[in-house]
């Protein structure tokens, strides 16, 4: 006989224990406990963490410490409706901690977050929005403003009539202490072209308008026409904008007395001057007027938004530019060069740039003294005011006296020093002003003598930095003095016209001179240098 074998029991006991108490007396205790299969134990684990954390940055660090971050964050997403409350509520708690905030973000928590919301979250925080409780009110509020930047929240927000609400809440002024918020919220909205288009339908945009001019506290106010200009950051949103004649509501905006609210709707004409059929509504309604008295107000912030403004008005538009000139925006924006603000000096440049494209409106900015007031920006360190100033004066010394004004206020060395510079638009406009300089015979030979045509020839040399602008500049800066041109260049155009005094001295090559001074040949290197300067010597006895 074989040995008996122990039958094994073929249905496990239906016994279970009575209810058993369970105490933790510590962190580390509780935190274990967050990965306990029981449900009841789990509720009141999340709910002691959620208290514990509430006493101090101290405990929640310790928390932190423990390991409780991966369990809460896994059971937010858990099937007990009591559990996944009071992990958000532990989490929440936590989050005030920066670097809990910080690890949260590392592990990727976020879209979990926000996805847990946009399928079941927006209905009752819209109900929240109905609370007798302020604070509860500001933090729905808070929670939608982080939300609705997620597509998807937006068009569940959207079905769910968010926005109507949010409006309800704008229009009630007993409920000014939301507005601000709410404008956050939607501004998100809007910001979708497709959301903003199912709102407008729905006489969305409208109601928008309205709350806009309708008087208000100047902070409400202002963040109302930061809304706009959010909305307006796309072209199809600018078009709906344009449609809903939001120039005039902005034009309107101009003429109000508080500092902010002019500053945030010279914001928004700049953003809405994109679009060019807002450009001609701006002028249609006096709007750029408007902007241009804004340019005699003492505040910084107001000054550079205005000259912003103008830049994009005029940018592109002659009949802008004559509006600002008729206004007496060239005088103005000249004084405005001489500002400490290096964006309103870049704005200002730029604006009288587009300006000076009418010789009636060049005159003008020239008579104002502009060429002198553009020399200190020449020698900034900002690569915008750089870019914008010798665009300006590119066009501004197409005009005989202001080259020779250039010169005698001591502008061409600055000038000059910018070819220097490894910006790639830095450089072509630098090279573009000394193209149209160097048709000067006196500003020519006072360029070269700063050292411009051996900067320009190391430029063409390099591969990195040469351009048709900087060939443009060196052959402008030859034009004069045929001689040196052809020994350089070994070509003289079709245009050059010969006259007494010119000689062929033999090619100067400044390629061999180069290659002779790497591999060390310098006596050669000496002989053909000494040529070269002797051959350079005729830019500054020429006339």
């Amino acid at each position: 006989m074989g040995k008996k074998v122990k039958k094994e029991s073929e249905t496990p006991c239906k016994e279970t224990f009575e209810p058993l108490p369970v105490e933790g007396k510590t962190p580390a205790t509780v935190v274990l406990l967050l990965s306990c299969p029981e449900e009841d134990i789990l509720v009141k684990a999340c709910e002691a963490i959620h208290t514990f954390a509430e006493k101090g940055d101290e405990n929640k660090v310790s928390l932190l410490g423990l390991g409780a971050l991966e369990p809460l964050c896994q059971l937010i997403t858990h099937n007990n409706k009591l559990i996944r409350r009071n992990a958000f509520m532990a989490l929440g708690i936590m989050a005030t901690n920066g670097d809990i905030k910080s690890a949260l973000k590392k592990i990727d928590v976020i879209p979990s977050i926000i996805d847990k919301l946009s399928l079941e979250g927006i209905p009752p925080l819209l109900e929240l929005l109905k609370s007798d409780f302020p604070v509860i009110q500001h933090l729905a509020l808070k929670t939608l403003q982080n939300v609705t930047t997620d597509t998807d929240t937006c068009n569940t927000f959207r079905e769910e009539q968010g926005f109507e609400k949010l409006m309800d809440i704008l229009s009630n002024m007993d409920f000014h202490d939301l507005h601000a918020e709410a404008l956050q919220v939607v501004a998100n909205c809007l910001s979708d072209s497709k959301s903003l288009q199912v709102i407008h339908k729905g006489g969305g945009l409208t109601r928008l308008m309205e709350f806009v001019l309708t008087p208000n506290l100047p902070e409400i106010q202002s963040n109302a026409v930061k809304c706009i200009a959010r909305v307006a950051q796309s072209s199809e949103n600018r078009k709906l904008l344009h449609e809903q004649n939001v120039e005039k509501v902005l034009v309107e905006l101009l003429s109000v007395a508080d500092i902010s609210v002019k500053t945030a709707t010279c914001q928004a004409v700049s953003i809405m001057s994109f679009h060019l059929a807002s450009k001609d509504s701006f002028r249609d309604l006096n709007g750029i007027p408007a902007v241009v008295q804004l340019l005699n107000n003492e505040s910084l912030k107001l000054k550079e938004a205005a000259t912003q403004a103008l830049s994009n008005l005029t940018h592109g538009n002659q009949l802008n530019a004559f509006a600002a000139y008729e206004a007496g925006g060239d005088k103005i924006l000249v004084q405005q060069l001489y500002g400490s603000c290096r964006r309103t000096v870049a704005n200002s440049a730029d604006a009288l740039g587009n300006m000076a494209g009418q010789e009636v409106i060049r005159c003008s900015i020239l008579s104002h003294g502009a060429i002198q007031a553009l020399v200190e920006p020449l020698q900034s360190t900002d690569t915008q005011v750089l870019i914008n100033t010798t665009l300006c004066l590119t066009v501004l010394a197409c005009d005989t006296e202001a080259r020779a004004e250039l010169q005698s206020a001591g502008g061409l060395h600055p000038l000059v020093n910018l070819l220097r510079s490894y910006h790639k638009e830095v450089l072509h406009h630098a090279c573009l002003a000394i193209n149209v300089c160097a048709s000067d015979v006196n500003a020519a030979v006072e360029m070269c003598q700063f050292g411009a045509l051996e900067m320009l020839q190391e430029i063409n040399l390099s591969v990195n930095r040469r351009s048709r602008f900087s060939e443009l500049a060196m052959i402008s800066l030859l034009n004069f003095n045929l001689s040196v041109k052809y020994s350089l260049t070994s070509h003289l155009a079709s245009t050059d016209i010969i006259s007494d005094g010119f000689y062929d001295a033999g090619k100067v090559r400044y390629v061999l001179l180069k290659l002779m001074c790497n591999r060390g040949h310098l006596k050669e290197c000496e002989l053909i240098y000494k040529y070269k300067k002797k051959l350079l010597s005729n830019l500054q006895t020429c006339s």
